[in-house]
């Protein structure tokens, strides 16, 4: 598969790099005593490319599609939940759609590929208020079954793709946070992260939607099945096609294309990183735009995090998906940006610095 991706630059310019740090350092406290919220402000101003970065029009995009292997038993929920899971986030009453609320986050859903006509009844060229509607051409109804077929075609993928940037660039802001929804992409991402990082599925398989132990067990059997039929499908865009979720290739595209734009890009948890670990396998200066909200519950992203060798900011132990990790995470970004702008240096604020012949306390 020829992919059509654009070619990431290197944000980390040793100039803007320096100057951040010397800013950090000699802000009105010892130093580096705010922690990972210092690293996290660094990374923030290198992706922006500016001393004094504000987040701007926030946006929330969750993918959302169906996989044809939920035929197959692998999740503790039917596969309609997906379509009537998008209802609710357009009616506001998902978890995501209130912590998007509190924190004046712009929130669009996009139909990938939902097995469900959410403009059924209404006059032709009608758009509903939230929702974008970009279907992958052959996949109404969701991917095919990747334990009897590849699980979308090299023109379907490349399609997802090219939606996901045309979906970016049809946003305002600076920041996007990934958010999905999809009953069986917990699926996709284990068989995702088994093939690209070379870990055995069992290790990548977890309980999905609540599956108890003898659930995952078959879930585990399922998908090893599935890796075994598609043996060849091994470099990235390949893999993508033949395990992964008209979500998870959309979401590929629309981080390649945040990050041309010197977009922030905030990592939800499993189903989210599964598309980032595609996107930095094509490429690797991708992670230098992206953000890592939370830790999942589910157990192969502790693996994903580090295959990618990157570290999460938040661990509640949750398992929801939606991006409901990415709005928890939110507020950490908005005080690193203000810390960088409005924290006062020492000079500025006339505060003695650390004196240099200061030394340790006897013990």
């Amino acid at each position: 598969m020829n992919p059509t991706l654009p070619t990431l630059a290197d944000l980390r310019t040793p100039a803007l790099t320096a100057s951040l740090q010397h800013k950090l350092n000699n802000k009105t406290k010892p130093l580096g005593s705010l922690g990972r919220l210092e690293l996290l402000a660094l990374q923030l101003g290198e992706i922006l490319g500016t001393e004094t970065p504000t987040l701007a029009q926030p946006q929330m995009v969750v993918f959302a599609a169906d996989h044809g292997l939920t035929a197959r038993g692998i999740s503790a929920f039917p596969s309609e939940v997906s379509w009537q899971m998008v209802e609710n986030f357009l009616a506001g009453g998902a978890a995501v759609s209130v912590l998007a609320r509190q924190h004046g986050i712009s929130l669009t859903v996009v139909d990938c590929g939902v097995n469900h006509d959410f403009l059924a009844g209404l006059p032709e060229g009608t758009q509903r208020p939230g929702l974008l509607v970009h279907k992958v051409a052959g996949g109404e109804q969701g991917t095919a079954d990747s334990s009897t077929a590849p699980a979308m075609t090299a023109a379907q993928c490349q399609e997802a793709l090219q939606n996901g940037r045309n979906i970016v660039k049809s946003l305002p802001g600076n920041a996007l946070l990934l958010g999905e929804m999809g009953i069986g992409n917990t699926s996709a991402a284990s068989l995702l992260l088994a093939r690209l990082a070379g870990l055995d599925i069992e290790m990548c398989t977890g309980a999905g939607t609540g599956l108890d132990a003898p659930a995952v067990q078959r879930k585990t059997a399922v998908l090893r099945e599935v890796l075994a039929r598609q043996p060849l499908a091994t470099a990235p865009l390949e893999a993508l096609a033949a395990l992964g979720g008209f979500e998870i290739a959309t979401m590929v595209g629309a981080v390649m294309q945040a990050a041309l734009e010197r977009r922030v890009v905030l990592v939800d948890g499993f189903i989210a990183t599964s598309a980032v670990l595609v996107a930095h396998a094509l490429q690797p200066l991708i992670l230098q735009s992206c953000v890592f909200a939370h830790r999942s519950g589910e157990r192969g992203h502790e693996f994903m995090l580090q295959h990618l060798g990157v570290e999460a900011l938040l661990d509640l132990g949750l398992r929801l998906g939606e991006g409901s990790g990415a709005a928890l995470a939110w507020p950490l970004l908005e005080s690193a940006c203000a810390i960088l702008r409005e924290m006062a240096s020492f000079e500025v604020a006339g505060v003695s610095e650390k004196s240099a012949t200061a030394t340790a306390p006897k013990a």
